[in-house]
């Protein structure tokens, strides 16, 4: 089957491209290749191509933003497409891979919870129940914090404030006055007995 292709002319090119992540760039060569191996292109996978695809996922992992401006238009048109199909489809299996990784490790410890509550030890059994119930979608027992928030004008604030300065600056004098009792001094070496300097 032929492939008919009219350019569109009069589209004004700059060398200058803005920047183009190489996931983005990625998916759209592989769109391009799948559409023409649609129309007859074929590709196979050769080990070159998939060293490249990996040498492009671990540089794009270790440093995103310099592998895609390395990737210029230029170097991605000198790829072969089944290089671009596999590195396209290792950075999206490389963008989902921790979202299904904890998913998979959510469900394989809820799994493993409620196989331990039929555990004969009543200490296994209610501890895998207590973390059962602490799961957030359960939250059973879930440790919960209230915050009240007052909401107080401005005016409010600067009166509370001038209160609490006064206190401050001039403090209320509830000073009682002293109670003075008659009577003889108390001797206390008399009442308790002398203590030895030892």
């Amino acid at each position: 089957m032929t492939l008919l292709v009219s350019p569109e002319l009069g589209v004004p090119l700059s060398p200058h491209v803005p920047y183009t992540d190489l996931r983005e760039r990625a998916l759209a060569a592989c769109n391009t290749a799948m559409t023409l191996e649609d129309h007859g292109l074929e590709f196979d996978f050769t080990d070159e191509d998939k060293n490249v695809a990996a040498t492009l996922a671990s540089s794009y992992a270790k440093n995103p933003e310099k592998t895609s401006k390395a990737v210029t238009h230029k170097r991605a048109a000198k790829l072969r497409p089944a290089s671009l199909v596999l590195a396209s489809n290792i950075l999206e299996e490389f963008g989902q891979a921790v979202v299904e990784n904890s998913m998979h490790i959510r469900h394989l410890v809820t799994n493993k919870l409620l196989l331990e509550t039929e555990n004969p030890d009543p200490r296994i059994r209610l501890r895998a129940l207590e973390n059962l119930g602490k799961i957030s979608d359960v939250g059973l027992f879930a440790e919960k914090t209230e915050v009240t928030v007052t909401h107080q004008t401005t005016d409010e604030l600067r009166q509370q404030l001038r209160q609490k300065l006064e206190k401050i600056v001039r403090p209320v004098e509830d000073i009682e006055e002293a109670v003075i009792l008659d009577g003889e001094p108390l001797d206390v070496d008399k009442e308790l007995g002398e203590f030895d300097d030892e």
